[in-house]
């Protein structure tokens, strides 16, 4: 039980096992708004008017992230079709990238058990595994960030051969390339400002001769150029929005609402990391060390990558859980590289801490259906979902036992794979358990009402607010009346695109109904009603919790 990572017929079976069941679940859930829904419609407006060049959503210029997303999301629905799985393929693929090039990394640069280890804990850590199955661009990023953090260890370490460090370093600046058309600058000057804090910790200063910067250089902006010449040719707008709204004030000012406390981070690492989580202080402490013997410090590094980019969002004032991503996979090698030879007491403190929060989990179980800050309507929710987080924690729990008991017996590679299959199933209960609820946010429900009424003519409105799965599951476009938000330079752009106020949406309503055109509406039941006071003309097509469907004939 202490050889398992040597043994061909367990790790590759268990490799397969993992991918098949790791794309099954991504066509399992509806789409959630509001990213699933904006980029899948983003992909489905794409491949719908063969623009690969112009962001759009919901049909008005998009220009707040590049193409890659879009452009992968796009393509998978041209191969396979309109659907969830389809929209997920992406970011499934590229979390499965992660998982296998974090394991191959850790094999070529620590040893075949780091590597392992490391496969094993990005794999099963719960941030990694619940953004690998949504569609969002973070996950997007963190696989092509993984491809150049993987590729610099493996060209970097002592030992490399000539080639090996030329192809290696190849595919670190691809990797930053992709990034970058993933989501941004970020993709570049992440790593470069690693590349440099890691240079000033350990006086490495010949690694810059190692780096193929010349080669690099091109191959990055091969990549990278040709997309935004293009759409700044015929979005003369769009570099301005990019560049400075998109990056600069996005990372300085406060007008995103999406600032955050210091320790926003802090917070979201602590159950992102499990189950790994008893033995993260001690991971990131030994990492630190230097082996005196080597010349390339691959676990200063991997520490650096880590810690920089953590405290680089942290001091931002833009803050979501997804940006801290890119962090996991350097977090699994520190993790991989201490299990190799941490004492069987620590080992043993890990898989308890698992147990306990699986303990804990189970007792706090009844306290979901009493949030004081829950509506009527998602108590319900929360009671339906009170048995699929039971069933997670009743899973961590006899995993922490298991892994325990392994500890005890110091069966090294059982017990990190017993914990590793117990951080998984548990976070796949809690994603699917959060399905009822997320199909009633997406309105799915509601869409096959709306095409059915919907004729070739027939104008769709989106009233005071928008959704963002739904005019994705009704394959439409919907025209805005009295919303801006996320739209609010694109309509700048083209105002014809949108009403502007309800009073003037009233009007060309009212026009068509006296003419025999039929028009729909999506809104809220509070503007319903309003609208109703008004004598606003509406028959209602079909309804849900959040908003109901109108014609005007």
């Amino acid at each position: 039980m202490n050889d398992l990572h040597n043994s061909r017929k367990i790790v590759w079976p268990l490799l397969v096992a993992f991918a098949i069941v790791w794309l099954y679940v991504l066509g399992i859930r509806t789409l959630v708004p509001p990213d699933e829904g904006r980029y899948a419609e983003m992909a489905r407006e794409m491949l719908a008017s063969g623009d690969w060049v112009t962001t759009r959503l919901n049909g008005i210029k998009y220009f707040e992230k590049p193409p890659l997303q879009t452009w992968m999301n796009a393509i998978s629905f041209a191969v396979f079709g309109l659907g969830e799985w389809q929209a997920r393929l992406w970011t499934g693929l590229c979390g499965l990238l992660g998982v296998v090039l974090t394991g191959y990394a850790g094999n070529k640069v620590f040893g075949p058990r780091v590597g392992f280890y490391a496969a094993l804990a990005l794999g099963s850590s719960l941030f990694w595994v619940a953004a690998g199955q949504f569609d969002s661009l973070d996950m997007g990023l963190s696989g092509m960030m993984t491809i150049a953090l993987c590729a610099l260890l493996v060209a970097q370490r002592d030992g490399a051969s000539a080639s090996e460090r030329r192809n290696w370093m190849l595919a670190c600046w691809a990797g930053m390339a992709l990034a970058v058309l993933a989501k941004g600058l970020i993709g570049v000057v992440l790593p470069g400002a690693v590349l440099v804090l890691y240079t000033l910790a350990s006086r490495d200063w010949a690694i810059w001769k190692r780096l193929h910067l010349v080669k690099g250089l091109l191959l990055f902006f091969a990549i990278v150029t040709p997309w935004f010449v293009l759409v700044a040719l015929r979005n003369p707008e769009q570099p301005h929005f990019f560049f400075i709204h998109e990056h600069w004030d996005r990372f300085f000012l406060k007008e995103h609402h999406r600032e955050g406390a210091w320790y926003y981070f802090i917070v979201l690492l602590i159950p992102g990391v499990l189950p790994w989580l008893g033995v993260l202080p001690q991971s990131l402490c030994g990492a630190v060390q230097r082996d005196v013997r080597a010349t390339f410090q691959p676990k200063l590094m991997t520490f650096t990558w880590a810690a920089f980019i953590f405290f680089f969002f942290s001091y931002s004032n833009s803050k979501l859980p997804g940006y801290t991503l890119p962090i996991y996979p350097a977090l699994a090698l520190l993790i991989a590289v201490y299990l190799e030879h941490a004492s069987r007491r620590n080992r043993m403190l890990a898989a308890a801490l698992v147990l306990l929060g699986g303990l804990a989990g189970m007792a706090a179980v009844p306290m979901i259906a009493k949030v004081h800050t829950a509506t009527a309507l998602e108590k319900g929710y929360l009671v339906a979902y009170q048995s699929w987080v039971l069933a997670a924690a009743m899973v961590a729990a006899a995993g922490g036992a298991l892994a325990l008991l392994h500890a005890r017996q110091l069966r090294r590679d059982a017990t990190v794979l017993t914990l590793a299959c117990a951080g998984f199933i548990a976070t796949q209960l809690v994603l699917a358990g959060n399905e009822p609820y997320g199909k009633m946010r997406s309105g799915r429900a509601l869409a096959h009402s709306i095409r059915a009424e919907m004729g070739e003519d027939t104008k769709l409105y989106s009233v005071g607010t928008y959704d963002q799965a739904l005019t994705f599951y009704v394959r439409h476009t919907a025209i805005l009346v009295d919303y801006f938000d996320e739209f609010s330079f694109g309509l700048e752009q083209q105002p014809e695109l949108a009403i502007p106020t309800i009073d003037a949406w009233i009007d060309q309503w009212a026009e068509d109904a006296q003419n025999g055109v039929k028009d729909i509406a999506i809104i809220e039941e509070e503007n319903y009603q309003k609208l109703q006071r008004r004598g606003v003309p509406m028959r209602v097509i079909s309804e849900d919790p959040r908003r109901i469907v109108v014609a005007n004939i």
